[in-house]
């Protein structure tokens, strides 16, 4: 009988002569990652402790994980194309929008959690609230969304201000992207080059021709109007990762305040009348008219 053979007849998988087991002294897969911070940083506050807890503290912390490295790709998406490098800054958009794909899934975990079960432990969270998370207000900074009253939020939190600060006063992925596309000489008006960043973005149907321009010679300007297709993928992306959040909290407390204060499921549905690239949508009601 050969070596695999006795392995499967054994169920049991021999250790290969060169795998490292003695491991004193050398880096290993838990420090490098830090797991024991990581995997020790889910305290339940419910007393007693309650089952679905976990799932609640964990589906949160992976979410704020994600948001880590969407800020990272999204940071330097933007240095990318302010030096023109559109090829490489499309590559951390595309890894963008393959985190919100999982970010999205992960709501069909959370949607588990009845009623009934949230129901048992949610007084314990007091005022805590997704609301609060300062890596997705800065996401959403990043991709225009800017709101100074955000802000006041973290007054008390200077790191975490100092983030929000930063998003706040940096230019957008738009602006960036608009940018750029002047200098390959398209006619973005001044008006937006020389635009205020630290304003939310807001519609401006003067632009929309140049927008036009693009998607009306895409051979011409093949790699910018890639890159408006691959920004609308961000938003409608963003779009539905909203949608499953309002979906979900409605599914688990119906129409109940939320724990921040917020009016819960009513706050979250104005979430989604809000628009990043609002041209890029504007443009397809005039193409072919």
């Amino acid at each position: 009988m050969g070596t695999d053979s006795a392995e499967a007849a054994g169920n049991e998988r021999e250790l290969e002569d060169t795998i490292v087991t003695d491991l004193t002294g050398r880096m290993t897969y838990g420090s490098y990652l830090g797991l024991d911070a990581l995997l020790s940083a889910q305290h339940p506050v419910s007393s007693p402790q309650h089952h679905d807890e976990m799932l609640f503290i964990i589906q949160h912390q992976t979410t704020e994980l994600w948001l880590k490295q969407m800020l990272h790709e999204l940071s330097s998406a933007r240095d990318l194309l302010a030096s023109d490098d559109l090829r490489e800054a499309l590559k951390r958009v595309a890894r963008v929008k393959r985190i919100q794909d999982v970010m999205t899934q992960q709501w069909s975990v959370l949607a588990t959690l009845t009623p009934t079960e949230y129901a048992q432990f949610r007084g314990a969270l007091g005022n805590s609230s997704g609301f609060q998370s300062v890596q997705y207000r800065a996401v959403e900074f990043a991709l225009g969304n800017k709101n100074e009253r955000m802000l006041s939020v973290f007054r008390d939190h200077p790191s975490n201000l100092a983030l929000l600060t930063t998003e706040f006063e940096r230019p957008t992925l738009y602006d960036e992207f608009l940018r750029y596309a002047s200098r390959r000489g398209i006619p973005i008006p001044a008006e937006i080059l020389d635009r205020d960043v630290r304003e939310p973005y807001r519609p401006h149907p003067s632009l929309v021709p140049a927008i036009r321009e693009i998607y009306e010679h895409p051979q011409t300007h093949w790699d910018l109007y890639e890159a408006c297709e691959d920004l609308v993928d961000l938003e409608d992306n963003f779009q539905f990762w909203r949608f499953r959040h309002l979906k979900t909290v409605t599914r688990t407390i119906g129409m109940k305040p939320g724990t921040g204060g917020s009016s819960g499921v009513g706050f979250l549905q104005r979430a989604l009348e809000l628009t990043f690239f609002p041209e890029l949508y504007t443009v397809r009601t005039e193409i072919g008219a």
